[in-house]
């Protein structure tokens, strides 16, 4: 793919007849080549323009890097390859210890400036690598990033590009890798102007979106060009070390060769060129090891370097929290979580009583394609908080003991750990599905999510997603964090990841050792080499003999109340330990 050159005013139209830019006021006619138009003189960071279609009324450029006035204004003009940046070489994300934050609601300003005040207490907790929210420019003033219309610009909201580019740096400069969600299943309802320069989508495939993009129809190759490029553009010319991938599985395509290993190719490329490691990370619920499978090793293989296992965080989350509703009907016995910690997936090939059939297919443990590495985990994520109707967190309603057993057993199992923000000190904030629709889509917004809650028989009252105050309350408030509670809950993710970087059997990526054993239905055992965690959900004694130890063991930290004797560890539960055969 050539590299883009950003001071050429350029786009893809093969629907209109004339395509005219409007420079700083001057309209001016575009020279067609094929289905592309271009200005024939170069253009300066710092300028506006629309594109006018047939005489119509302006529009931005579908590849723009900023939209000073949102998504009905004009694009500008920036080249990210001008702005100075650290020496990095790079990092390997697998097996990293990952950070999920939103910009907006990161800190009090919700910008990357704001954010990169935080940087340094990310990395002094033990963080390696941020994965940052969309960023793309959306309607209105606030959005989780998921209703994206302009998928090279960065929000105006956050700073826009040249803010982006600060935060990559800073973070760098800490040895911080940074990863960026994308979303290319699917496009916002407002502001989405792609129909009418080309065939962006496919009516011959139906998301829960509308029109899948387009793929594999007619015109799909410079539609896949389009998403490359954009691919690159942040990976090479912004310089991130990774990609989250939306929800891959509404990516519909029945091409010979599947978009996502078209693009791990891709990548593969980019990364040499670039030096350094890049890696793609797969949102998919289908429950599939093909998709972390080189590409030719299996069929169906996608390439990928991870991908979420949601199936981690449903055991997790059902098992100490007692909720069976939903899609956690099938978990919540020490059984299905130990499953999960071992294999990654619960459903793989078996019922699913949520989906009404069989789904998935199993991991080998002993597989040379993947390992435990190319899993995500985590015991909170956006979606798991957000999309629950109060969007309240784990440790809110629930003792705080059972969010530090499920903290223990992800961070220090076989996987790549994912921290939400605020997760690490229990925050009182919840997060909440906010956004700002233009006034005909919004009381659309409002009325759907509440009959979406009222069919799941929820009797409360929903927040509103227009409504800033909704916004507002996932702001963290990162005062609280020198509170009594809040501060025990820091000292032990601390704790856990100091344990982690101190032991490399708890960040060996082998599915194949770790052992889990429950010696009650409300206990589980890991075992990591000569250490073992221990969890349980239990109020009340709890005693594990060596049969469900690595040997006689001392202890090296506990959540609560634990004394190791021997080859038993007595535990006041709800409590987590971590000990160590001597």
């Amino acid at each position: 793919m050539t590299p883009r050159d950003y001071g050429q005013i350029s786009v893809w139209a093969p629907n209109p007849s004339r395509v005219d830019v409007i420079l700083d006021g001057e309209r001016i006619p575009l020279t067609r080549d094929d289905d592309w138009w271009t200005l024939d003189r170069p253009a300066h960071p710092g300028q506006r323009y629309w594109f006018s279609l047939d005489d119509g009324n302006p529009r931005p450029d579908p590849r723009s890097l900023l939209q000073p006035e949102g998504v009905h204004g004009p694009s500008e003009v920036f080249d990210p390859t001008a702005a100075p940046r650290a020496e990095w070489a790079g990092t390997d994300l697998r097996g990293r210890v990952l950070y999920e934050l939103h910009v907006g609601a990161f800190t009090e300003e919700g910008t990357f400036d704001a954010a990169i005040g935080r940087m340094d207490e990310l990395a002094d907790l033990g963080v390696q690598a941020v994965e940052v929210m969309p960023v793309a420019q959306t309607p209105g003033s606030r959005n989780w990033g998921y209703d994206g219309v302009d998928l090279f610009a960065t929000s105006a909201q956050y700073g826009g590009p040249a803010a982006y580019l600060r935060f990559i740096d800073a973070a760098h400069r800490r040895g911080l890798g940074v990863i960026l969600d994308v979303v290319y299943n699917h496009l916002g309802p407002e502001g989405n102007y792609l129909a009418s320069f080309g065939p962006y989508f496919n009516p011959a495939h139906q998301t829960p979106w509308g029109e899948a993009v387009n793929l594999d129809g007619e015109h799909a190759r410079p539609v896949r060009d389009f998403l490359l490029a954009n691919a690159r553009q942040w990976l090479v010319d912004f310089g991130l070390d990774g990609l989250r991938l939306d929800a891959v599985h509404a990516l519909v395509d029945d091409s010979e060769e599947h978009f996502l290993a078209e693009l791990s190719r891709n990548a593969r490329a980019w990364s040499e060129e670039a030096g350094r490691p890049l890696t793609l990370i797969a949102e998919s619920d289908v429950n599939q090891p093909a998709t972390v499978s080189p590409i030719g090793s299996v069929p169906g293989a996608r390439g990928m370097g991870m991908q979420w296992a949601d199936d981690v965080h449903h055991a997790l989350h059902a098992f100490f929290t007692g909720e069976s509703q939903g899609y956690y009907v099938d978990f919540g016995s020490a059984a299905t979580l130990a499953k999960a910690l071992t294999r990654a997936f619960v459903h793989d090939g078996g019922w699913s009583t949520f989906r009404k059939k069989p789904w998935g297919s199993p991991t080998d443990p002993h597989s040379d394609l993947y390992d435990g590495h190319s899993f995500v985990v985590f015991v909170q994520d956006h979606d798991q908080v957000g999309n629950r109707a109060i969007g309240d967190r784990i440790s809110q309603g629930h003792d705080a003991g059972l969010q530090a057993g499920a903290a223990a057993l992800y961070l220090l199992g076989p996987f790549t750990p994912m921290i939400f923000m605020g997760e690490e000190w229990t925050a009182s904030t919840p997060f909440l599905y906010f956004c700002d629709m233009g006034p005909e889509l919004a009381p659309l917004v409002t009325a759907g999510r509440r009959e979406e809650f009222a069919g799941t028989g929820w009797a409360g009252e929903v927040p509103d997603p227009e409504d800033p105050a909704t916004f507002a309350s996932a702001r963290l408030r990162w005062e609280e964090r020198d509170d009594d509670g809040h501060a025990r809950m820091l000292a032990w993710y601390r704790t856990l990841l100091e344990l982690r970087a101190e032991h490399s059997e708890l960040r060996s990526a082998d599915l194949s050792l770790v052992g889990v054993t429950a010696p009650d239905p409300d206990t589980v055992v890991m075992t990591r080499g000569d250490l073992a965690v221990i969890a349980t959900r239990a109020a009340g004694t709890v005693r594990v003999d060596g049969s469900q130890l690595p040997g006689p063991v001392s202890l090296l930290t506990s959540w609560g109340e634990a004394t190791a004797a021997g080859d038993e560890i007595t535990l006041q539960g709800p409590c987590a330990a971590v000990v160590r055969r001597y």
